[in-house]
């Protein structure tokens, strides 16, 4: 088994990695904005707690007030509001993308002048 030896010269990877420009990135400025902008974050808060808060909350609001009783349609209530919330965060979140989009277009247009 043969293992490499470093000549007293000759640098150490360890030594090699602290060294500026050791890597392309080691150049550049660091970027410590978020990777995810904080509204985006709040947003999917907002709607996991809806996804919770919804269905729950109209099956016990339902059960016996507008169904006498009845847990079957009270459930079916409580999976279709399930779906309600989920498809309103669909059409959030795509709507927000077409946004970004057409400023970035926006952009684009006003650099070209």
């Amino acid at each position: 088994m043969a293992s490499r030896r470093i000549v007293s010269t000759e640098k150490s990877i360890l030594e090699k990695d602290d060294s500026i420009g050791a890597s392309p990135a080691a150049n550049e400025k660091s970027n410590i904005s978020p990777a995810v902008p904080a509204d985006v974050i709040v947003k999917l808060l907002a709607f996991t707690f809806a996804m919770i808060v919804v269905p729950i909350g109209s099956y016990y609001a339902t059960v016996n007030t507008l169904f006498k009783g009845n847990s079957t349609f009270a459930g079916a209530l409580a999976a279709i509001m399930a779906n309600v919330v989920l498809i309103a965060y669909v059409v959030v979140a795509y709507n927000e993308d077409q946004s970004e989009q057409l400023e970035d277009k926006k952009k684009d247009t006003k650099k070209q002048r």
